[in-house]
């Protein structure tokens, strides 16, 4: 399997970290155009994450932005297991605590790394 330039991989990450990011109900929209649950927002996030420290390396990310994401693939770990099943609906989205921690972490880290700019919500491609 080829692995993936550091600028998809860069790519990966500042989307899923535009999805985290975003309100809840942007997000819940999201879900629904997409036809997926909540933790599609948590399983993009943790396939980008995989390959931040590569990024760090490859001089595509900020040294200085990974003890954030480290802290959101803490908070969204903390959130797994049968019983936090509550955590993953779409209310959820919007009065759940670790859903607003992860989402004010990917805001400062997308400021960090792109400034003010802001991005659209990711497409993707659901195989069923």
């Amino acid at each position: 399997m080829d692995i993936p330039d550091s600028s998809f991989r860069r790519r990966l990450l500042i989307e899923s970290l535009t999805l985290l990011a975003a309100d809840a109900r942007s997000q819940v929209a999201w879900l629904d155009r997409h036809g997926v649950v909540a933790d599609e927002i948590a399983l993009d996030f943790a396939h980008a994450f995989d390959m931040a420290e590569a990024l760090v390396d490859a001089g595509r990310l900020g040294p200085g932005v990974l003890p954030d994401l480290r802290e959101i693939d803490a908070v969204l770990g903390a959130m797994s297991g049968a019983e936090n099943a509550g955590r993953w609906t779409r209310e959820a989205l919007s009065v759940d605590e670790g859903w607003s921690r992860t989402r004010r972490l990917a805001r400062g880290v997308l400021v960090a790394e792109l400034g003010d700019r802001r991005q659209p919500l990711p497409e993707i491609s659901v195989i069923r």
